[in-house]
């Protein structure tokens, strides 16, 4: 999916905010993912404009979360000093086969209340057109990151990805993901990330696929 973050601010900016693992019911989790999300022309494809949008785009991303990343210990969340999450990022770990169905299944009445049976096929498509570039090689996949709006322009964008890009070099891994805007390129690129072309077949909007290349030990 299309990630939507922040450009970056200073350092010093975020210094308030922690982040940290997701618990596999912390339901807040969403709440970011829902807001950075709601005016996204790609999401707009299945999930259909309405007065309940917000309610829909929670309840969509808490069931993509609980289908396997939160499980998995791989979302990583950033919360203030008041304890409210400001900031969300869901990553999927390198596969080591194929990807299980059962906590998949597990979600689809959630997947079909956010979406209904015409979105949720929408997005069954959208999710058919992004894997077909994304490289075989092992690597880590940045499939949902999104900030609050209270703190945008905060770096809580910047720390989420460069929280989880810590571990991702320790583990000498690569890592890819999906951009919709040259603001957030722009970021990705600062962190070692390398266009490898846009990804045609989307019914709105042109996402272009990024990878960044494992570090080596001593590099």
């Amino acid at each position: 999916m299309t990630s939507s973050t922040p450009a970056p601010a200073p350092v010093s900016a975020a210094r308030s905010v922690a982040v940290h693992r997701a618990r596999p019911d912390e339901r807040a989790v969403a709440e970011p993912l829902a807001e950075a999300f709601e005016h996204d022309p790609v999401m707009a494809t299945f999930v259909s404009p309405g007065p309940d949008r917000r309610l829909r785009l929670e309840q969509l991303f808490w069931a993509m979360l609980r289908s396997g990343p939160l499980q998995a210990g791989t979302v990583d969340v950033a919360v203030d000093e008041r304890g409210t999450v400001v900031g969300t990022a869901a990553w999927e770990a390198p596969r080591t086969g194929r990807e299980p169905l059962r906590p998949v299944v597990a979600q689809l009445p959630g997947y079909l209340r956010a979406l209904g049976l015409r979105g949720a096929l929408a997005a069954l498509r959208h999710r058919a057109v992004l894997q077909r570039p994304r490289p075989r090689l092992p690597h880590w996949y940045l499939a949902e990151i999104g900030v609050s709006a209270a703190a945008r322009g905060l770096g809580v964008g910047t720390r989420l990805l460069e929280h989880r890009l810590a571990i991702v070099d320790d583990a000498g891994d690569a890592a890819y993901l999906e951009s919709s805007t040259e603001r957030n390129r722009a970021l990705y690129r600062r962190h070692g990330f390398v266009e490898l072309g846009p990804i045609t077949g989307l019914p709105s909007g042109e996402p272009v696929a990024m990878w960044r290349p494992a570090v080596r030990a001593g590099a």
